[in-house]
């Protein structure tokens, strides 16, 4: 029997990892199936891993039907056994009715992958449904760390460095070390994400706030 998995995590967590795969893994064994994915920080129709891995996927839009997509599909003679589902975040819920419909009247695979909770630590729309809807939930047993070493569990975006808990709820951005973030000129990005644990999330403490105060505590080096 077909099922809808959904495999959830933070971010850094490495779902996008996953999700390549598992389509790997499918295909090694002669099954056919489709790649999806949105507002991949690689660019549209890219599906893309932190590990430096990439495969071109077929972007959602926010009107895309997967169920019409798919039915077409079969209608002119493809064959699919499977989907992969990556930022399924980002998917509207009607979208994920879609692909719990595919799973049971087509009795295809569906694999999805998201993060679980936005910047604000609110659910997504989208793994809210798939929450609702899956057979099966998975939380990706790669923990992310906080800068403090303990498991985080929630994302945080920065605006030129600054730790917000307002905005738009889609904004691409990726996770690094600052250092790595920054141009030559030094300047701080516009927007960046970080993973914490909830109590730095609550006091705002991110990893550059960490390291300012901790500069700023030190005694100066002389008697």
């Amino acid at each position: 029997m077909a099922e809808l998995h959904f495999f959830t995590g933070t971010m850094d967590s490495g779902k996008s990892t996953l999700a390549l795969q598992t389509n790997h893994n499918h295909a090694a064994r002669g099954r056919i199936g489709r790649i999806f994915t949105t507002h991949d920080r690689a660019g549209a129709a890219t599906i893309s891993s932190r590990l430096g891995l990439e495969h071109e996927a077929l972007e959602v839009a926010e009107d895309f039907d997967f169920w019409r997509y798919v039915v077409d599909s079969l209608t002119h003679g493809a064959r699919i056994d499977y989907l992969i589902c990556d930022e399924a975040q980002f998917y509207a819920p009607g979208q994920i009715d879609q692909l719990a419909r595919i799973v049971d009247e087509l009795q295809i695979d569906v694999f999805a992958f998201g993060i679980l909770s936005d910047f604000r630590t609110q659910l997504f729309d989208g793994s809210r449904r798939l929450v609702e809807l899956a057979d099966r939930t998975h939380v990706l047993q790669v923990e992310a760390l906080c800068w403090c070493g303990k498991r985080a569990t929630h994302n945080a975006r920065t605006e030129n460095g600054e730790m917000v808990t307002e905005g738009e709820v889609i904004v691409v951005g990726d996770v690094g070390e600052l250092g790595d973030q920054l141009d030559d000129s030094a300047a701080t990005p516009e927007v960046a994400y970080e993973v914490l644990c909830r109590q730095h999330h609550r006091r705002r403490m991110t990893s550059a706030r960490a390291r300012a105060i901790t500069m700023i505590s030190e005694p100066l080096p002389f008697s």
